[in-house]
């Protein structure tokens, strides 16, 4: 059953809650896999904003603005959820979402519960991570929403830790489902050893915490083998599969092995 989140707007003087003003330019969804090695399956798959025609998503990240970012926002979960109903997804879906275009996260999520609802995707399989490369200002806030979120039934992932705010100190005050190492970390990893210390501290400290670790951006077979032997068994990168625009993508012959 779908909780319904408080009927509020924001708060004073935000108004957004209530803006009917149009996003003014449209964008789609490409849909990349996460997998799990140990089952040999698909846990996840990532909704990556694309433009209308599968351009990049700075293309339509250039477009956002202190105007129209609680509309984008908005515009963002509604159809992910869509395009993942509509294709047929089983698995967890996770969704980016902007802290900074969220006011008061029990008003701001009923865009959300309504397409969960219109669309029969439910709420249980969606995941929230902060959007890669959004500047937090307020970390408070955004551990509000964080929990806010989890008391509504949803996932929660902090994106890569280990660059920028993402790091120990919010682990520290929320710990999520799960945790997605930065891309950087893992490039090249299974030949640095800095970057090999640096993982296996992550990996421990969320085990302690009972927090998954999920290594993204994985493009050889060396580097899946070595995050595997530091007992990591999510993994999300172009090893496995490439997003694929308004589609499910197709695991690699070969790549969970």
């Amino acid at each position: 059953m779908i909780p319904i989140a408080p009927n509020e707007a924001g708060p004073a003087g935000c108004g957004q809650c209530k803006s009917e003003v149009p996003l003014g330019f449209d964008f789609e969804y490409a849909y990349q896999p996460i997998v799990d090695l140990h089952t040999s399956s698909v846990f996840a798959h990532e909704a990556l904003v694309r433009g209308p025609n599968g351009e990049s998503a700075q293309s339509v990240l250039a477009q956002v603005n202190d105007s129209n970012r609680y509309q984008f926002d908005q515009a963002c979960r509604v159809k992910a959820i869509r395009g993942a109903a509509e294709l047929g997804i089983q698995e967890l879906l996770s969704i980016n979402f902007l802290p900074n275009a969220v006011y008061r996260p029990e008003a701001c999520i009923r865009s959300t519960f309504n397409a969960a609802r219109e669309y029969g995707f439910p709420i249980e399989r969606i995941i929230f991570e902060v959007t890669e490369g959004e500047q937090v200002a307020d970390r408070a806030h955004l551990v509000n929403i964080f929990r806010e979120y989890r008391r509504f039934g949803f996932s929660t992932a902090i994106d890569d830790f280990g660059a920028g705010y993402a790091g120990l100190n919010l682990l520290a005050e929320f710990q999520p489902d799960i945790v997605k190492i930065d891309m950087e970390l893992v490039r090249d990893v299974d030949s640095s050893r800095a970057k090999q210390a640096i993982v296996r501290g992550i990996v421990s400290i969320c085990t302690a915490l009972d927090v998954r670790v999920l290594a993204e951006g994985i493009e050889t077979p060396a580097e899946r083998d070595f995050l595997r032997a530091a007992g990591i068994e999510l993994m999300q990168g172009y090893l496995f599969c490439r997003p694929a625009f308004r589609a499910i993508g197709v695991i690699a012959p070969g790549s969970l092995a």
